[in-house]
């Protein structure tokens, strides 16, 4: 599982640094996919991200200072802030998700529809299993973006 993903990953790297997105590193791209559209709490990114909240705090930083990322306060909460992406930050959200369908695409081709449709089911119901936490990203983003179709389980 560990190659497939990590495959994916450099794809999805590779089309964002053609795309001028060459100043993120795969942490920091990591930690940007687990922003809500209308921001989120780094306590939540960092544990979203696995990592310890000072290594998430460092890692808003570089963003932030990158411009893809800005920090606002969070109406639900005067005294906490949200971590919230840019129009930069929004801007690798296609690419991102577009070369995510052009590896979804080539793995149905190579393992047929079927398969593929039952290893989709299969990594939701490991990924499930293993945080129950976790919520789908049609939970996180609103109806009609197209991460909410592109990234839920089938």
């Amino acid at each position: 599982m560990f190659i497939g993903f990590r495959a994916a990953e450099d794809r999805i790297l590779a089309a964002l640094a053609e795309a001028g997105f060459d100043d993120l590193t795969r942490t920091q791209a990591r930690l940007l996919a687990g922003i809500d559209l209308d921001g989120t709490r780094l306590v939540v990114l960092a544990d979203r991200a696995r990592l310890p909240k000072q290594t998430a705090l460092a890692l808003v930083n570089g963003i932030e200072k990158a411009g893809y990322v800005e920090r606002v306060p969070d109406p639900s909460d005067g005294r906490a802030r949200l971590i919230r992406l840019t129009p930069r930050g929004r801007s690798i959200l296609p690419v991102a998700m577009a070369e995510e369908a052009r590896i979804e695409s080539d793995w149905r081709a190579l393992l047929g529809t079927r398969r593929a449709r039952a290893l989709r089911a299969a990594l939701w119901e490991l990924a499930l299993a293993a945080d129950p936490q976790l919520r789908p990203p049609e939970a996180r983003w609103p109806t009609g973006c197209p991460a909410a179709t592109s990234f839920a389980p089938t």
